[in-house]
Order: structure tokens, then C-alpha cells, then sequence
């Protein structure tokens, strides 16, 4: 190569670049870069105190001084490429020193607070009720159950045993309140009669019926985080109930109940103690002129279109109802029933109730009161002894029932008329796995519980009443307690 005219081959970094590319500089006079494949560049020009340019997102800019040979020049290119493996490794050596220096940290300290807590208590509800890697009848299901006809675990209000229960499909106990130190000092547990996850699975809405009262409790903690009533004391007033039933907490977290024996639906806000609203006149005098008056209302359960079934003992009534507004849709006698309990739906236009009669039986009807199926042997081991609530099993043909006072939890097949599932011992009350004692309460775990599959369509109350609903109907805040 001479100086007068040098063809120098360029290592460089190609971007968004002209090519051909000439520079100017007071130094080197004028150069022209013809970009090649496979990284390199041929100058053309006047190299004189000419010096490698590298290319940059912006400009060319001096690198290193340039080779005098190919042999130099490859040479050059292996000694950046090592340097550049090696800036690497440290780099990546260095980041994982740093993670593992994080982590041990972790461990040491537990994390932060309140994110630890929180993220725990998350995995912990969520590993808690994993389902069985294999779906084996185990010694504490009824003989000849069938373990596939749950989806999920099952919670249970075992009611006179004072406790609640999660079963797995293979009858398997794998959660139960209260634990002996569950209960804060002076704080009680009695009778739960219903209970029923929240929207998002972290806590239990219980109905402790003939306490008077509704707690809601964590799940992860087993602590009772929020009460609405006066254990053990029944009443009319702001913060007390009487004969409560079906406590259910709504995805906008509200909380919606029956008051049976002051005759009306009550609306909560937790952690408020202040009621929301009341529908229906707040009496002892319990008859059936919804929405003014109740025949008694023992269970109000939300339905996929937005609005509310409820059941009222008295005069066999079962009715749909707006919550915003205290809207009456329709009434209707499911057919046959004797005491209806804790209506709900199991379809558009399908609804299911409990006849808390002995023998007892399941109904499915419509909004017509036309009987669409009945389960309800008079006699023999499938027989029914005040059954107090029936629900559909998500996406099968089975529903599930408490059987109370047969101390038991049953699955039916709706296609054989068959129990196909059960937890408990036919009439024999206890307290060991296996064994329960008037279960009065069941829901099935997230995402298959009873909330949850209404979750996207669940009606809201609303401080506003209909405009041709009776005066007195709707009463909000402390007048709902008055």
C-alpha cells in the first residue's frame, strides 16, 4: 500500500448508515467508507495520520489506530472480540452475585412487611385448596362415593359441632375453624348456620343464625376480621339482628342478607356496623306483601341477570326482586314444597329450593311454579331429613345438599336420581373426621363457588327507591335500624 492511494479494510458497527459515506476532516482531508458485507468497510481517500473510525447512532468518531496489514488486523479483531466476551462475563457473574446476595437477604429477613404478609397470605389460601393429585375415595367418604362428582373442596358449617370444615373431594379435612386459639378472649363461635366465600377466596361470610350475629373470617389468619350483631342478643336496632340467614358478600362488598324475624332484607358494608339499607318494613309482623312486607325471608342469593331470588318461609312464596330500587319482578310457589329454603338458581329460568320437611326433597321449577325435576325418596337410605340448602355443582349434573338432620352432605345425580357423594354418617351425629353434626352450610371453594359465578352480572343496591314502591320500603343508614 502506498499513501497516495490506500484501500484500508475497516472493522466497524454498522447502524442506519449512507453508503457509500464520506467524511471530512482537517487532519485526514477527504475519505470515502464503502460499506461491505460481513462488518467491514473499504476507505478510499488519503490516509495520511489516517486513524480507524468506528460508527456510531450519531457520527463517526476515532477508534484505534489502524492496522498495516491483514494478519495485524485479525489479530486486533481476536484480542477486542476476547475483550468483549470478557467484559460480558463479568457483567453477567456480577448480576448474578447480586440476585443471590437479594435472595439470601429475603430469607434472612422475611421481605418487607405488609407486601410479605400479603403475598403469604395469597399463597397460602391458594395452596391450601389444591386439589388431590389422585381422586381416591378415602376412609371418611361414605361408601361408594364418587370423589370426581366435586369440582372443587367443599366448605361445609357443620352447625351444631360450632365449626367450619373444608373437604376435599376425597374427604380428606384439610381446614377447619376454630383451631383451640383461634378466638380472641371473651369471643365466641355458636352455631353456624351458613357460610359462603367471599368474591375473591380470602375470607368466609358466616351466618350464625340463632346468635344473632355475622362474622367474617380470614382464611389465611383464622381470625373473625369484622362482626355485624350482638352475640347472643337479638334485636331490631342499628348493629343487631335477629334470626339472620344466608349472609353473602357481593363483588361490590356489600354484604346482603335475610332478617327473618324482623321481616325484611338487610344490606351491610363491612367494616361499617351502620346498616346500608333495609327492604321491607322493619316488624315482627311477617307476611307476604314484598317489598314492603316479608313472610319471613330466609335467603336472598343473586342471580346471573342482576337480580335477587328470595325465599319466604311463610305461604310457600319464592321471589325475584332488583336490589337497586327494591324492584318486585315476580313471585311464585315452587310446586309441592312444603318449607321452602334458600332458593337459587341453577339457570336462566331454572331455579332450585330445599324443602326443610321431613322426608325433605329437592325442586327444580320456574318462574311459573311448573315443577322441572324433584328428588325426594320417602324412605330408605336416600331419603332426605330437612334438607336446608340445595346448590348446583358448576358444570356438572349433580347438585349438592346439607342434609341436616341426617348429619350429612350429599351429592345427587340428577340423571339417576342417585346419591353419587357423601360426607357424614346417615343419622349419626359426631365429631371426628368423617362425622358431622346438623351441617347446616356448604359452598364450594374459588373459582367455583357460588358468588363467583355470578360474579360479573351480581346486582348493586343503590340509596334510591323505586318510585312506585310503598313508603317505608326502603330505609337507609341508621333508619334502617330504627
Amino acid at each position: 500500500m502506498t499513501n497516495e492511494a490506500a484501500l484500508l479494510e475497516l472493522e466497524f458497527e454498522r447502524r442506519a448508515t449512507p453508503n457509500p459515506l464520506t467524511m471530512r476532516s482537517a487532519a485526514q482531508g477527504v475519505v470515502t467508507l464503502e460499506f461491505l458485507s460481513g462488518g467491514l468497510a473499504v476507505a478510499h481517500g488519503s490516509p495520511s495520520g489516517f486513524k480507524e473510525w468506528r460508527h456510531s447512532s450519531s457520527a463517526l468518531v476515532p477508534y484505534i489506530p489502524s492496522v498495516s496489514s491483514n494478519l495485524e488486523r485479525q489479530r486486533e479483531i481476536a484480542r477486542r472480540r476476547r475483550q468483549r466476551q470478557f467484559r460480558r462475563r463479568r457483567t453477567v457473574l456480577a448480576g448474578v452475585v447480586v440476585l443471590v446476595g437479594v435472595a439470601i437477604f429475603a430469607l434472612a429477613t422475611g421481605g418487607s412487611g405488609p407486601v410479605r404478609a400479603a403475598r403469604a397470605r395469597k399463597k397460602r389460601s391458594a395452596a391450601l385448596f389444591a386439589m388431590p393429585h389422585r381422586l381416591a375415595a378415602g376412609p371418611n367418604l361414605a361408601p361408594g362415593s364418587d370423589p370426581s362428582a366435586l369440582p372443587a373442596d367443599l366448605l361445609i358449617a357443620d352447625e351444631s359441632n360450632n365449626r367450619l370444615l373444608v373437604v376435599d373431594p376425597t374427604g380428606k379435612v384439610v381446614w377447619q375453624f376454630p383451631r383451640p386459639g383461634d378466638l380472641a378472649p371473651h369471643q365466641s363461635f355458636l352455631i353456624p348456620d351458613d357460610a359462603f366465600f367471599t368474591p375473591n377466596g380470602k375470607d368466609i361470610i358466616v351466618t350464625e343464625e340463632d346468635d344473632s350475629v355475622v362474622s367474617e373470617i380470614d382464611i389465611a389468619t383464622h381470625r373473625i376480621i369484622w362482626r355485624y350483631g350482638l352475640p347472643g342478643h337479638p334485636g331490631a336496632g342499628v348493629n343487631q339482628l335477629s334470626n339472620p340467614d344466608d349472609a353473602m358478600m357481593l363483588p361490590s362488598g356489600y354484604v346482603v342478607l335475610g332478617d327473618i324475624k324482623n321481616c325484611s332484607l338487610l344490606v351491610l358494608r363491612p367494616p361499617s356496623h351502620v346498616p346500608f339499607e333495609r327492604i321491607g318494613e322493619n316488624t315482627t309482623a311477617c307476611y307476604h306483601a314484598p317489598p314492603l312486607r316479608w313472610g319471613s325471608p330466609n335467603g336472598v342469593f343473586a342471580m346471573r341477570d342482576g337480580t335477587f331470588l328470595v325465599t319466604e318461609i311463610n305461604g310457600d312464596w319464592v321471589d325475584s326482586i332488583a336490589l337497586a330500587g327494591a324492584r318486585l319482578l315476580w313471585s311464585t310457589h315452587p310446586p309441592g314444597v312444603a318449607y321452602p329454603s334458600d332458593s337459587n338458581e341453577v339457570a336462566p329460568g331454572r331455579f332450585l329450593t330445599a324443602d326443610y320437611s321431613t322426608p325433605g326433597q329437592a325442586v327444580e321449577f320456574d318462574s311459573h311454579g311448573n315443577l322441572l325435576w324433584r328428588y325426594g325418596p320417602s324412605s330408605g337410605p336416600g331419603a332426605l331429613n330437612q334438607p336446608s340448602l340445595c346448590l348446583p355443582v358448576p358444570k356438572r349434573s349433580e347438585i349438592i345438599c346439607n342434609d341436616d338432620s341426617n348429619d350429612r352432605v350429599v351429592a345427587i345425580s340428577t340423571v339417576t336420581n342417585r346419591i353419587v357423594w357423601q360426607y357424614g354418617h346417615d343419622h349419626i351425629p359426631g365429631s371426628a373426621p368423617g362425622y358431622l353434626h346438623q351441617p347446616d352450610g356448604i359452598d364450594f371453594v374459588p373459582p367455583d363457588s357460588f358468588i363467583y359465578a355470578q360474579r360479573t352480572t351480581v346486582g348493586k343496591p343503590s340509596r334510591v327507591c323505586g318510585p312506585n314502591v310503598p313508603s317505608r320500603t326502603c330505609e337507609f343508614g341508621v333508619a334502617a335500624g330504627s
